[in-house]
């Protein structure tokens, strides 16, 4: 008996071990609930936080905490009813880190952080005590605060059909125009956001390929030197200038599309080969 009591045992643990490394389906709720967007239209925010216990002293506020909001019992609320907390966020670095960013992200609107889910645990008629049961981010007083809503959870296509050198799909073409938080690297598992929206016909699932080129007789971006694709000072060159259009693309992954807006799309980075920086191109596939 006990042979058998260890050998089933010993079978739950491997499947448990295998299950463990299957790669996942989908987005998780981390990456569909914290992914932020950039949009121009606008965003009610009407309702908003107010501030919450212990607000003599905390500046902020997070998973735990009980939170309050300007809505009661008289606009409709009630115990149990749930919400998404956002706030809308500028750079104040203000600096290009490449060439007709600031345009491009002007055209896209303003990027708003998600920063989490409050559940209403107490009404009064003109305010309500939320707790807050998930962050992505602090949240601070001011902070919209909107009726929740499930968005939709797009499949994963499968790791293996990645093609690093797919031929051009001849779909509408953008840049990685900005990240979570304006940074200017990204990889694998990172938030971008992209000027491909639903006025360029992207749509929530869509697959997006990142690419650059090399080769360009004038640096786009700060980390570029130009024509270091056929001259390297000191080490060699070719016989003639090589320009960009006439060398490879170098495909440095593919993201899946989270979330649309007329000019922009949030994307979530699912394969990277190397470093992703903003300004590098971005295909519909």
């Amino acid at each position: 008996m006990r042979p058998k009591i260890g050998y089933l045992v010993l079978g739950l643990a491997l499947a448990v071990a295998a299950a463990a490394q299957q790669p996942p389906k989908a987005p998780n709720n981390d990456d569909i609930y914290c992914s932020g967007m950039v949009t121009q239209e606008p965003v009610p925010h009407d309702t908003y936080m107010i501030s919450g216990e212990q607000s003599n002293y905390k500046v902020t506020f997070g998973q735990g905490d009980l939170v309050y909001i300007n809505k009661g019992s008289d606009q409709g609320a009630k115990v149990g009813d749930e919400f998404l907390v956002m706030r809308p966020v500028i750079d104040h670095l203000r600096f290009n880190w490449f060439e007709g960013q600031a345009g491009l992200l002007r055209a896209m609107g303003t990027q708003y952080l998600d920063l989490g889910r409050l559940r209403l645990v107490h009404t009064l008629p003109n305010v309500s005590i939320a707790d807050v049961v998930f962050t992505c981010d602090y949240m601070q007083r001011g902070d919209y605060v909107l009726p929740f809503a499930e968005r939709p959870v797009p499949p994963f296509k499968e790791e293996a059909k990645f093609d690093r050198f797919a031929p051009v799909s001849g779909r509408p073409t953008g840049n990685i125009v900005t990240t979570k938080n304006f940074g200017q690297l990204a990889g694998a598992n990172s938030l971008v956001y992209i000027n491909l929206g639903k006025g360029q016909t992207a749509k929530v699932g869509d697959y997006v390929r990142i690419y650059r080129y090399q080769g360009t007789r004038r640096p786009e971006m700060p980390y570029q030197t130009s024509d270091t694709a056929y001259k390297m000072y000191g080490f060699g060159s070719t016989p003639g200038r090589h320009a960009w259009d006439s060398l490879p693309r170098e495909i440095l992954g593919e993201g899946i599309v989270l979330r649309v807006s007329p000019n922009a799309s949030t994307v979530l980075i699912t394969v990277g080969l190397r470093e992703i920086y903003v300004g590098d191109y971005a295909e519909l596939e």
